[in-house]
């Protein structure tokens, strides 16, 4: 009699479907630390030595890196809101449109608080290692958002 090995067909999509899930819920926490102003957040979204790319200047390797930029922008607009609006997602890859708001409430890029709300497009492209964010990938449209404070084109 021949050996039968029972197979069942909805076991790897399963868990292909859970891997994915946790990835999301990964890449959701990166976006919440923005939305809830909980800079501490990043630590449960990316690795230890999560590459942020550009690296803003003078910055290093890892969640410490971003958490006094994250400060520093609460300040200047401690209404802040990070809503993502798209997410495409393959295994360890995630691509993110998002839109974040605020209110001009404090300095920001050297331009004093002005009460101007600003509304930037965000594109995001991450790569997941262990379950977390290793490195990700950054495009903000910041001319935008200085022309909305007033402060672009500069004054002549």
């Amino acid at each position: 009699m021949a050996n039968v090995v029972a197979v069942d067909p909805i076991a790897p999509a399963s868990a292909a479907a859970s891997a994915a899930e946790a990835e999301r819920d990964v890449v959701l926490t990166f976006y919440r630390a923005f939305s809830e102003r909980r800079p501490e957040l990043i630590d449960e979204a990316v690795t230890q030595d999560w590459e942020d790319i550009p690296l803003p200047p003078g910055h290093g390797l890892g969640p410490e890196s971003i958490k006094p930029i994250l400060r520093a922008f609460f300040e200047a607009f401690p209404d802040v809101h990070m809503a993502v609006l798209d997410i495409l997602q393959e295994p360890g890859r995630a691509a993110v449109r998002s839109l974040l708001t605020g209110t001009h409430r404090g300095t920001f890029m050297g331009v004093p608080p002005t009460g101007k709300e600003i509304s930037v497009a965000c594109h995001d492209f991450h790569a997941l290692r262990n379950g977390r964010i290793a490195r990700t990938w950054h495009l903000e449209d910041w001319f935008t958002a200085l022309a909305q404070i007033g402060a672009w084109p500069p004054a002549r």
